[in-house]
């Protein structure tokens, strides 16, 4: 795994993520897993890019994606294409179970930062696993 790209809705969640990675024990759990975040352009996609491409590009990189809204509608959607494309080696979506408590709520926000670090830390346990919530 090289790093967490966030979905173009979830940059300022990611950021913030980021500086409770930076906190405390999480510190040495985030400077183990050698992550950085990933940029669309880093990846070579557009801002409005697919679902299907996002998604793609992030396992050709070996990136997870960090999303709040990536729906089921049509057949370019996130869950259209984890249903169909998903392998043994694919790494999972994580999707923020609310996103906009993470904005405002401390404690919520830690404990996501937590369940994401557990996540990633172990992240070939979740391979296959689609899509994980968190926290």
């Amino acid at each position: 795994m090289n790093g967490i790209l966030a979905d173009a809705n979830c940059a300022g969640h990611l950021a913030l993520l980021v500086r409770l990675f930076h906190e405390g024990w999480r510190r040495d759990v985030w400077e183990v897993l050698h992550l950085t975040p990933v940029s669309f352009a880093d990846l070579g996609l557009q801002a409005d890019a697919s679902d299907r491409e996002v998604w793609e590009a992030c396992q050709r990189a070996q990136v997870v994606l960090l999303t709040a809204n990536r729906n089921d509608a049509g057949p370019e959607s996130l869950e259209v294409t984890i249903q169909q494309h998903n392998t043994t080696e694919s790494l999972p979506v994580f999707t923020l179970a609310n996103d906009q408590r993470v904005l405002r709520d401390r404690p919520y926000a830690e404990a996501v930062a937590d369940r994401l670090l557990e996540f990633l830390f172990d992240i070939d346990s979740y391979r296959v696993t689609g899509r994980l919530y968190v926290p």
